[in-house]
């Protein structure tokens, strides 16, 4: 059984005060939680206004997303984009991709995301240049592969957000047993003993490691 972690009034009055999603936000949060049967996977309106504040305090020119999903997470971080910055996002799920592909078209940011379909690692070593912002929202057993794909591709103060570190509390039993939370727990332990980056741990929904490049 996991360990409860966080307070539900808690995370209710955190919802109050925090500013709500734009309308095409909240048509994605309402669809998909109508309709996926994985919608606890979505990123919710705190986690989503968390990464659109972000991104416009860092105003990145390129990012990487590794798991799409239904395309939330994307758009919220496409609103810190530069003007001609590009968003690179890639999802292993062809009914999300499409699911996803269609939200982008409706935004105002079509033209500055580009969907890939398939295995992350598999297409992160085929894109070009450097990475202002990587966020990881993927298979939880491949998050210390995707971490060392991405490091050495960040730019010079470049910064990793990586989704699920608490993984619905199961990291914080006495003894870590399900196959994700022993990923989780291991990447957490990789990340914090890496000279090359520093990092905090924000109890965020379900937890998120923000991680940012020394400037050596």
């Amino acid at each position: 059984m996991s360990v409860p972690f966080i307070i539900d009034q808690a995370v209710t009055y955190s919802d109050v005060f925090t500013t709500p999603a734009d309308p095409l936000l909240q048509i994605i949060l309402d669809e998909t939680r109508a309709t996926h049967p994985k919608a606890h996977m979505l990123s919710g309106e705190v986690q989503g206004q968390f990464l659109s504040m972000l991104s416009c305090m860092k105003k990145p020119m390129h990012i990487l997303e590794i798991g799409t999903f239904t395309g939330y997470s994307a758009l919220c971080l496409a609103k810190g984009l530069a003007p001609s910055g590009v968003l690179h996002t890639i999802e292993s799920r062809l009914e999300d991709a499409q699911t996803a592909s269609n939200y982008f078209g409706q935004s105002k940011y079509a033209n500055q995301i580009k969907l890939y379909i398939g295995d992350a690692k598999e297409i992160i070593p085929t894109l070009h240049g450097m990475f202002d912002f990587v966020f990881i929202d993927a298979d939880k057993t491949g998050y210390i592969e995707y971490y060392e794909m991405v490091v050495p591709l960040l730019a010079k103060g470049g910064v990793i957000i990586a989704d699920n570190v608490l993984f619905h509390g199961e990291v914080l039993e006495d003894t870590i047993t399900g196959k994700n939370a022993v990923a989780i727990h291991a990447f957490n332990e990789h990340v914090k003993n890496d000279p090359r980056t520093n990092q905090v741990l924000l109890t965020i929904r379900d937890g998120m490691l923000l991680i940012q490049k020394n400037e050596l």
